[in-house]
């Protein structure tokens, strides 16, 4: 500034000089909703997915698995819908993390479908047999139905899951009444209890391939169509 500028060239400068904070800080806002909310996640956390999940344990527990909803659980873990799609692509896909649940729908039901439909019994009974043969998978699992048998609020949350996301899908999608399908997975369920449970022998012992071989027919009767 020289001391031949006029006082509103002095005022333009200083003007000026005050634009270059301001564009710097105008991103500040980015993020926030019109009335200020912000999106995403909370303010200080440094863990979204698990906050989502804590909050998705809790709407399920109290609303059961039918009546929980995505933007409910975003309403209660205070971030976007949007967000929440980004972590997980679907309510099942949400549950089976929330459960830590070696089962999941997006992946099991493909996997049932593919293939010739007269080998589906099979496919069926190797994976259950084959995912529970590992403590990992098969722990959580028979840890929850435990508590499903004397929880009759576990237990609706169960088979509201196991309903809509597994059963009614496959059974649809190969044309035949749900309670074959849920004969299906009943037969398959009672083995796993009696293999890692009760521990039955022969059964408790026996290869996984063997045990498919014996009961890849009749899991296949219930999965044939009906005439």
């Amino acid at each position: 500034m020289t001391d031949q500028q006029s006082p509103a060239e002095q005022d333009t400068e200083r003007g000026a000089g005050r634009t270059v904070p301001a564009e710097r800080n105008a991103g500040q806002g980015a993020g926030r909703t019109a009335g200020g909310r912000r999106l995403g996640r909370r303010p200080g956390s440094a863990d979204t997915r698990g906050q989502i999940l804590a909050a998705a344990r809790e709407t399920f527990a109290e609303k059961g698995f039918d009546k929980a909803t995505v933007r409910g659980i975003a309403r209660r873990a205070e971030v976007d819908p949007a967000l929440v799609h980004h972590y997980f692509t679907s309510k099942e896909g949400m549950f089976v993390a929330a459960m830590e649940l070696p089962i999941d729908p997006e992946e099991v039901v493909p996997m049932l479908l593919a293939g010739p439909r007269e080998e589906a019994g099979e496919r069926l009974a190797e994976f259950v047999l084959t995912m529970t043969s590992h403590a990992q998978a098969r722990q959580p699992l028979l840890a929850l139905v435990r508590t499903a048998m004397t929880n009759e609020q576990m237990a609706t949350l169960i088979r509201e899951f196991m309903t809509h996301a597994l059963v009614d899908r496959v059974a649809q999608a190969l044309d035949i009444p749900p309670i074959r399908m849920e004969l299906a997975f009943a037969q398959m369920f009672g083995v796993v209890l009696a293999r890692y449970v009760l521990r039955l022998e022969p059964i408790a012992s026996v290869d996984v391939k063997e045990l498919v071989e014996l009961l890849a027919p009749t899991i296949q009767g219930y999965l044939d169509p009906v005439s």
